[in-house]
């Protein structure tokens, strides 16, 4: 696990524990667990907490008390790392760090700048996300823009950790819907020449079918005597087609997400993919006919039962082409599939992860996130339909009304597993009750402290030549604490594929900014009524004017690195 400077020595210093008291013959057990470090719920129980000795109870035949006092009498450098080491029952290690490890920190930050917080955890691994997806049939909604604000945080988050991730758009442009789009669109275009047409049953019905028909028009007009109904039909189909995944490009554009490959599912009928990849489940004994149809022996590997794959009029079921596909991300080297899909795919997951056992793979390959239903909401009231069409509301309108960072960040804010509800009013507040407002104008304010410090002469000090000794009030060591785990935030958030624990560790993070700007001054008062109306009436030396002037430099750098990797931009005004 990827931890902060000062979680990572603290960590050492336990196994170096572990192995003196093995060494000394106090303890036997051959492979330490995993070693994790816990914040207390309360301040005064420490800084660090340990359950290590309890989960060494089993293995050595020790209580957890006993063994954490091993631990304790084996701690290397105790006095250079901690102020106070604790023992509490069962065997709780709660550790008090001495304020200098803390101070490091903002040199590490420093140091590291955009490059704080990643790691190469994941070096030489490949992995393949598709995310968003959805029938080239009419606009994306308001559920596709949280699949694609969690699919491209995903993306963002695996290659931070070091892993080589890329985002994948798989195009449904094949089979029964697309039928039904050029169905549809044929039936605008004909009724925009006055004729009365029958629409087609389980047709698209949007306005937006009627403004793709008007689209192409011309085009159809100079051809419509040369071709039968058929083949006109089939070139509004392509037409419509183009237009309508022009429009899913440049609304992915608007949000700010460039999806890097775009797959289509056409391709997979046109190479016979389908039909290799299914003879390669055949030749396996996976697929079996029953009544005419071909089936996919899903029950063998967890799924609750048997799947069709071609059906008795010979037509490939959806599953078919999933199979089909799956096995080409395999075949193409990835070493991790992540598929972001809505809550409603959830039995798709047992079936996918049959797929993965059935080529010879460990069905772990294949990761399924969910995301689950957007309630938008205009003043706590709930919206569903959009004022411009009477329809569906469309990402791009949400979009356009309260911008693509408030509109990721609230995305993002949540479990995507949980329901969303998404205030657009609120989402467009310049104040605290705005999540995204809330953090981006911490950073922004830094950035104005900065423009303040400049017009009063007043240099921004590099840290390694800044007297840290001085941070010691309670605020100015919590926001250091909070900047420290920051590392394993975005480490876990990655491996748990859930964005919504950086957005939450940003809200915390820019609550003590607030907390601490509205209660310490950082830079000197200018006049003696200034300073009368400070909320503090500490006394600010230069030397702790320069060591808060580094604390924020490295609140800020932490602000924008999170930001930044979730695809939110750090605006320097507000």
């Amino acid at each position: 696990m990827s931890q902060g400077l000062v979680q990572e020595r603290v960590t050492t210093a336990l196994l170096g524990a572990l192995n003196g008291a093995r060494e000394k013959g106090q303890l036997k057990t051959t492979a330490w667990p995993t070693l994790s470090l816990d914040a207390p719920k309360r301040p005064e129980w420490g800084d660090l907490a340990s359950t290590v000795a309890m989960s060494l109870a089993s293995s050595e035949h020790k209580a957890p008390h006993d063994i954490a006092q091993i631990i304790v009498e084996n701690l290397p450098q105790r006095a250079q790392l901690f102020d106070r080491v604790e023992i509490v029952r069962p065997g709780f290690l709660n550790l008090t760090v001495k304020p200098a490890l803390w101070q490091e920190v903002l040199r590490e930050i420093e140091f590291q700048g955009a490059r704080y917080g990643r790691s190469a955890v994941g070096t030489g691994h490949r992995v393949l996300v598709e995310y968003v997806s959805a029938n080239p049939t009419g606009p994306l909604h308001v559920g596709h823009g949280r699949g694609a604000a969690v699919g491209h945080a995903v993306v963002r988050l695996l290659n931070a950790i070091g892993y080589d991730a890329v985002g994948e758009y798989y195009i449904n442009d094949a089979g029964r819907q697309m039928k039904l789009l050029g169905a549809s669109v044929y039936a605008r275009y004909q009724e925009l020449l006055g004729r009365t047409v029958e629409f087609p049953e389980d047709g698209y019905h949007g306005s937006y079918i009627t403004a793709v028909a008007q689209q192409i028009k011309e085009q159809l007009d100079r051809v419509a005597r040369e071709l039968p109904p058929a083949d006109l039909e089939a070139r509004c189909l392509s037409l419509a087609y183009q237009i309508l995944l022009g429009l899913i490009r440049d609304d992915l554009r608007s949000f700010g997400i460039e999806i890097q490959s775009w797959f289509s599912e056409a391709s997979l009928l046109e190479s016979k993919a389908i039909e290799r990849a299914l003879a390669e489940l055949q030749s396996r004994d996976l697929l079996f006919l029953q009544e005419g149809a071909w089936w996919f022996r899903a029950s063998m590997y967890g799924d609750e039962k048997d799947r069709v794959v071609k059906k008795q009029d010979a037509e490939y079921t959806y599953l078919a082409s999933d199979i089909a596909y799956h096995h080409d991300k395999l075949r193409r080297g990835y070493d991790l599939l992540v598929d972001v899909f809505g809550a409603d795919h959830h039995g798709y997951i047992p079936r996918m992860q049959a797929v993965m056992q059935a080529y010879g793979h460990p069905k772990d390959r294949l990761h399924v996130v969910l995301v689950q239903l957007v309630k938008l909401l205009r003043d706590g009231v709930e919206v569903k339909m959009s004022k411009r069409t009477g329809e569906f509301i469309t990402m791009r309108e949400v979009i356009d009304e309260v911008g693509a960072d408030a509109a990721k960040f609230y995305f993002l804010m949540r479990d995507s597993k949980t329901h969303l509800e998404f205030d657009l009013e609120l989402a467009k507040q310049r104040s605290a009750d705005n999540p995204v407002y809330y953090v981006q104008y911490a950073h922004a304010r830094i950035c104005s402290l900065w423009r303040v410090a400049s017009e009063r002469g007043t240099a921004r000090p590099p840290a390694l030549e800044t007297d840290l000794t001085v941070l010691t009030d309670p605020d100015e060591l919590g926001l250091i604490k909070k900047l420290s785990s920051y590392p394993e935030i975005i480490q876990a958030s990655a491996l748990a594929f859930e964005p919504h624990r950086v957005t939450y560790y940003l809200q915390q993070l820019a609550a003590l900014l607030h907390t601490f700007y509205n209660k310490h001054r950082v830079l000197p008062p200018v006049t003696d009524q200034e300073h009368c109306e400070s909320v503090s009436p500490e006394v600010l030396t230069p030397k702790r004017t320069a060591a808060r002037l580094v604390l924020m430099g490295a609140v800020q750098q932490v602000l924008r690195n999170g930001l930044e990797v979730l695809g939110i931009s750090a605006p320097e005004h507000m």
